[in-house]
């Protein structure tokens, strides 16, 4: 079958078919021939020359550079072209050992704000991996010396292509150059001096000495425009230098006049490049949007205006023997404090030892009450409780006074009938409303109730901040090592405002030192706890306190609950002050201040309750009332930048509060504080200021709730006028500004009362002074800011000042720390003068 069909082709058609093959085939080979191919024009090329050509879409050149690369030098090429072709750019590609690098000219860089910014010249800086750092016996030369020395000190030729293509049918001209870059290698102690812009970045390489663990990379700039960023990226290629991906490695800050990066050396890496990068618009360094419309099709031609002048000097950082000098001095610094406290304690107990005399106002009130001189006055039923020696009552004496008493029960049960129609006004010793009325008020009237309970009431503000704060403070510490771990995640330094000119690692900290400050809060707060602890031992084994009823008691009521409230609130704030240090920006200032706002708020409340006793706030409703406080910390943290209606809402709760709070003052507690309190507060203005004008009962404590009220509503009034974005602060401030208010009122009324203020707290109050003053010219340097972007923050770092590990933040630390100490032994200390006087003499204010 396969053969016959084989036999039956006619063999005559073969050679027609072969030649219509060839001639298809050749009229194939003349069609490609007519099609011009690419050409490619080679040239071997020299560095320092320049080199002007063109190219269109079929034609491409290609230069060729020999050279024998020096240790510490790079290899940079400039570019620029004319056309503003982003549709058809040059595309210039890079061809080397250790990689390939392109680029298109005109180089169009996209800015945060949408806008793309379109550049003409463009120069880049080739990775290179061959480098070296000098011997060191070439540390100490020159540059130029170096330059010289190193030239003997050549590697192997090498050679890389840099082609030039375009998709454009016209001609575009351009024009090549490829220079060395001398000052590649960076040495320490030295500065170097560049300029860079956003199609021009620069970068450089640093290896650690041998010796050297850390470095400390400090880059400053004349002018603060335009806004740039520092990278320090591993060493390796290729190199992240331009917009829109030098955030992808390694870390990096903004910068508009200083910045500075501490880099650690490691075991994989020695070396590491330090990269500069200039951004096409100001948003990231100053955060302020354009207010003319953006047109996101808009290409802006940027001519080059936006060069950055650039110096930069790589420092050697502490050693380990000054970490361990800063923990001395901090051991040195408040060990003192211990010291001075344990003598006084030793010198107060000797002094207040039990007497083995008779109390002398006892013996006194025993004669008082006597009605008999035959009857000894320890025996009368008056003298119940009196502390003096105790007789024992013979059966005659026994009689005696029995008979006294019948006889004195029957004048009393003879005159009964005429005595029901007088009214006696018993009610006047037990009713307090009565009490609180009364035009002069002594402690004694204010301090009715059973000492156990109310010492019972103040033991609950301690129990209370302890809970709250241990429930306050984990989650912080979470939050603020995870922002630690972000920043070392992300490497974006922005994210933390450190001061970074003084900002010493250890560990996972990024600058321990502001940390490591704070340890001034727990230690002197620990010591508070311990005086105070020894103050309340001591007040209990007192002779002055045993067996006396209320009504005679020496002193002001000692209760203590609030004075341990105060000392763990200022451990609780150094911990929260650490942990805001760990990270501080914005979002978490509020740790910073949430304790500030509690110790003010019970120092207000300790100097009310020396002298109101049974009168002042329960620790629920003050701690209710602290809570509403927070909350709007923390609201004014988010809206209060923006938020007008917020402020409004401030304004009236700032100004309603202090007046219900001054009508709830001035009487005493005798009307509940609720909203009904407005109505009490409208009826009593009517009836003494409208209907009839009458003068005010108490009028020392008018003055300072006026004065008081003065201040607040002017407070609350600049608030909403200014509206300050730092709302944290705004808010303390109206706390300390009270404090401050009241204790002056408080010592002034203590004079005025024929009161001493001794030598101890005399001198506690001017330490305490004086500590504050020093603490707040260190607070006001204001070493960064974090109402502005972390560039501008920057722009305030200061180098550090105190054993070159403490900046002045870290000394506001210590001396803050030593002034609440020092506030706190003032309240703890300013009425001992009236330790030996009844309560029915000390007057109330």
């Amino acid at each position: 079958m396969w053969k016959s069909l084989h036999n039956d082709i006619d063999h005559t058609r073969i050679p027609g078919v072969t030649l219509l093959l060839v001639l298809w085939i050749g009229i194939c080979a003349g069609s490609v021939a007519l099609v011009p191919s690419d050409q490619c024009t080679r040239v071997a090329a020299e560095f320092n020359t320049l080199y002007p050509g063109s190219v269109r879409a079929n034609r491409s050149e290609e230069f060729i550079f020999h050279y024998r690369p020096i240790k510490g030098e790079a290899v940079r090429v400039w570019v620029s072209s004319p056309t503003n072709d982003s549709q058809r750019p040059l595309m210039f590609v890079v061809q080397q050992q250790q990689g390939v690098m392109s680029w298109q000219v005109p180089l169009v860089l996209r800015a945060i704000t949408g806008v793309s910014y379109l550049y003409r010249d463009v120069s880049r800086t080739l990775c290179c991996l061959d480098v070296e750092r000098p011997t060191s016996k070439f540390a100490l030369k020159s540059p130029s010396q170096l330059r010289r020395m190193a030239a003997h000190a050549t590697l192997e030729e090498k050679h890389f292509t840099v082609t030039v293509t375009t998709q454009s049918p016209s001609n575009v001209s351009y024009e090549l150059r490829v220079t060395e870059n001398s000052q590649f290698l960076l040495q320490s102690g030295i500065k170097y001096m560049f300029n860079a812009t956003p199609s021009q970045p620069q970068f450089f390489v640093y290896e650690f000495a041998s010796e050297e663990k850390s470095v400390m990379v400090n880059v400053t700039s004349r002018i603060e425009n335009p806004c740039s960023v520092v990278s320090v990226q591993d060493f390796g290629c290729p190199v992240n230098d331009l917009d829109q991906n030098v955030n992808f490695a390694g870390r990096y800050q903004t910068m508009t006049s200083q910045a500075a990066i501490t880099v650690q050396k490691t075991q994989q890496n020695s070396m590491f490049h330090l990269v500069f990068v200039v951004k096409t618009d100001d948003f990231a360094c100053k955060g302020i949007v354009p207010l003319t419309p953006i047109n996101l099709s808009e290409v802006v031609v940027d001519y080059d205006e936006r060069v950055k002048e650039l110096e930069v000097v790589i420092t050697k950082t502490i050693s380990r023997k000054v970490y361990m000098y800063a923990f001395v001095f901090c051991c040195t610094l408040f060990l003192p404090f211990y010291l001075v406290a344990f003598v006084w304690m030793c010198v107060r107990q000797w002094r207040t030892r039990p007497q083995r005399q008779p109390d002398v106002c006892n013996v006194k009130e025993q004669k008082k009450l006597s009605e008999d001189d035959s009857i000894p006055s320890s025996l009368s039923r008056d003298s119940y409780g009196a502390i003096g020696p105790m007789v024992v009552e013979s059966p005659e004496l026994k009689a005696r006074r029995l008979r006294v008493d019948w006889t004195h029960a029957s004048i009393s049960s003879s005159d009964e009938d005429e005595l029901e129609d007088y009214d006696t006004m018993d009610d006047a010793l037990y009713d307090k409303n009565i009490i609180r009325s009364k035009p002069c008020l002594h402690v004694a009237d204010l301090a009715r109730r059973k000492h156990s309970a109310m010492t019972k009431k103040y033991q609950i503000y301690c129990w209370n901040l302890v809970t709250v704060g241990v429930f306050y403070v984990l989650p912080v510490i979470q939050l603020v090592l995870t922002y630690q771990n972000v920043l070392h995640d992300t490497g974006n330094q922005d994210i933390c405002y450190y001061n970074f000119l003084c900002a010493h690692p250890w560990g996972v900290l990024s600058s321990f030192n502001n940390v490591f400050s704070n340890l001034g809060y727990f230690l002197l707060g620990l010591l508070f706890l311990l005086i105070v602890g020894f103050r309340e031992f001591s007040n209990q084994m007192s002779p002055h306190t045993k067996g006396t009823h209320s009504q005679h008691e020496l002193g002001l009521p000692k209760h203590y609950g609030l004075f341990y409230a105060m000392g763990f609130a200022l451990i609780m704030e150094g911990l929260l002050s650490a942990c805001y240090h760990v990270c501080p920006n914005y979002s978490n200032f509020q740790f910073d201040t949430a304790f500030m706002y509690i110790i003010a708020g019970l120092c207000m409340l300790k100097l009310y309750q020396k002298r109101h006793s049974d009168v002042n706030a329960n620790a629920y409703k003050a701690y209710a009332s602290f809570a509403v406080i927070i909350f709007f910390a923390v609201l004014g943290v988010v809206v209060a930048k923006r938020a007008v209606w917020f402020w409004i809402l401030c304004t009236m709760v700032h100004i309603l509060a202090s007046l219900a709070l001054s009508f709830y003052i001035y009487h005493m507690a005798n009307w509940h504080f609720s909203i009904a309190i407005f109505k009490y507060i409208a009826v009593h203005f009517y009836n003494d200021c409208i209907r009839r004008c009458t003068r005010p009962l108490y009028m020392d404590r008018f003055i300072l709730l006026v004065i008081g009220n003065i201040f607040n509503w002017s407070y609350a009034i600049a608030g909403l006028l200014i509206r300050p974005r730092d709302f944290d602060s705004y808010l303390l401030g109206i706390f300390m500004s009270n404090l401050l208010l009241y204790s002056a009122f408080y010592i002034i009324m203590k004079i005025r009362s024929g009161e001493r203020i001794l030598l101890v707290p005399m001198l506690f109050i001017i330490l305490a002074t004086v500590a504050w003053g020093a603490a707040l010219y260190f607070f006001f340097q204001g070493l960064t800011s974090w109402e502005k972007t972390a560039a501008q923050s920057r722009e305030r770092n200061k180098p550090c000042i105190l054993l070159q590990f403490f900046d002045h933040h870290d000394i506001w630390h210590f001396l803050s720390s030593i002034a609440m100490f020092l506030s706190f032994m003032v309240l703890l200390t300013l009425d001992d003068d009236v330790d030996l006087v009844s309560r029915d003499k000390i007057l109330v204010f």
